[in-house]
């Protein structure tokens, strides 16, 4: 081979390398920063959910709190109708 023609070869070689070099930092720093930017969107909105969630609490327990009586119903859940006894007085033909 001439020596222009390998040198050739050569310069080519060199502007590839440099080329392919360029591309890969530019993908290192633009793949970095896209990731840094979704997990700063990421992490803002963790840090609202859990600010949301320390508020409601916070409501609850202050809720809780106005309430001192905090009793339970004793006639909760029973099932009686007071008129019954009367509406069978009232109606005697009714089974």
């Amino acid at each position: 081979m001439p020596p222009s023609r390998m040198s050739s070869l050569l310069r080519q070689n060199k502007i590839a390398v440099v080329v392919l070099v360029i591309i890969a930092v530019a993908l290192f720093f633009g793949g970095r920063a896209l990731g840094y930017n979704s997990g700063y969107a990421e992490a803002q909105a963790d840090i609202q959910s859990l600010q949301d969630e320390a508020a409601r609490q916070a409501v609850e327990e202050a809720a809780k709190e106005a309430n001192p009586f905090q009793t339970v119903n004793p006639l909760e859940g029973v099932e009686a109708n007071p008129f019954d006894k009367v509406k069978k007085v009232l109606n005697p033909f009714e089974s």
